[in-house]
């Protein structure tokens, strides 16, 4: 699509700011073959142009269910996938290799980010998609998410408690027309995903005072505890939140979602960040893992393994349903 055509399309964002539901779907996907005019990436290119019609032929069955779908596409696949002009700060993940942890960057064409209130709208949207693009793509990872009890994680605590509402919602999410340092993704977001790993049973070893000092919030009622001094160990609550040398805040929002299956022994979290700045969670990565200051990381990381990293750009609904064209 030339450039002349992307600014007669009105800037209709994906459904970065759908509501947190009680079940998800996350798929990681990899182009079979990547070279231009291959059939792969012609078949992406329709099923991301019909992605809001295929959508709509699950949601009529429980309008009240607040399906959603949007999708990334990773640095390595834009170009070729989209034609349109790059966001300024998509890549690849960046590895973050601290002391004692690792953050890992791993494979990742397209990340599928599927939400609705029922697991089996969740569960067909995921199968019409997948057979669509039957042949073009293969699935690197799928995790099933939930809602659990009161949007806790499955160490016990409230998550998401910082996310920003109204209209600080799109300020944080959204890149803005305004945004000069990044003209080519006005309407877009960012998104970065990891999936982690919990040792429940390291964690449970620490007394709820050890647990909370590590998060930062009571685990009982979420109040939000005391900053440490500046010589003591951070809490991760510190730790992820990023102010700029103005000292101006930086909200992401955060839709993670529980996984896991005691039967196999499997616990775990899967973070999902969506932000108009990326470098606001590379650097909340950073702190995480390399500490603030360095050596004194995220305790929450000595129960938490992260296994996967992926950096995507979610682009406009209306780029698009103009692949099609």
């Amino acid at each position: 699509m030339d450039q002349s055509a992307q600014r007669r399309v009105p800037i209709e964002p994906q459904r970065v700011d759908a509501p947190l539901t009680s079940s998800a779907v996350l798929l990681t996907l990899a182009l079979t073959d990547v070279s231009a005019g291959s059939d792969s990436v012609a078949t992406v290119r329709g099923v991301l142009a019909d992605l809001e019609d295929i959508t709509k032929n699950v949601a009529f069955r429980d309008l009240d269910a607040a399906l959603a779908c949007t999708i990334g596409i990773g640095s390595a696949v834009w170009d070729v996938v989209t034609g349109a002009p790059r966001p300024a700060e998509l890549h690849p993940f960046r590895e973050v290799v601290g002391a004692v942890h690792t953050a890992p960057s791993t494979p990742g064409d397209l990340l599928v980010h599927i939400r609705a209130n029922r697991r089996d709208l969740c569960f067909e949207l995921e199968r019409q998609l997948l057979d669509r693009l039957h042949g073009a793509v293969t699935v690197v990872d799928e995790t099933i998410g939930f809602r659990y009890f009161d949007a806790r994680d499955l160490l016990g605590f409230v998550d998401g408690t910082a996310n920003p509402v109204g209209d600080a919602l799109p300020a944080a999410t959204l890149v803005d027309a305004s945004d000069e340092a990044d003209p080519n993704a006005h309407g877009g977001s960012y998104l970065v995903v990891q999936k982690y790993v919990h040792s429940l049973a390291a964690w449970n070893r620490l007394s709820t005072e050890q647990q909370e000092a590590v998060i930062g919030r009571t685990k009982l009622d979420n109040i939000e505890l005391a900053d440490a001094g500046a010589s003591e160990q951070k809490s991760h609550k510190t730790l992820s939140t990023i102010t700029d040398d103005a000292g101006v805040e930086h909200d992401i929002l955060r839709d993670n979602m529980p996984f896991g299956s005691p039967g196999h022994g499997e616990f775990g979290t899967y973070f999902i960040g969506y932000t108009a700045r990326l470098w606001v969670i590379e650097r909340m990565l950073e702190r995480m893992f390399i500490g603030d200051p360095p050596g004194k990381h995220d305790r929450l990381l000595d129960a938490s393994t992260a296994l996967t990293g992926g950096v995507f750009f979610v682009p406009p609904a209306s780029l698009l349903a103009g692949l099609g064209d």
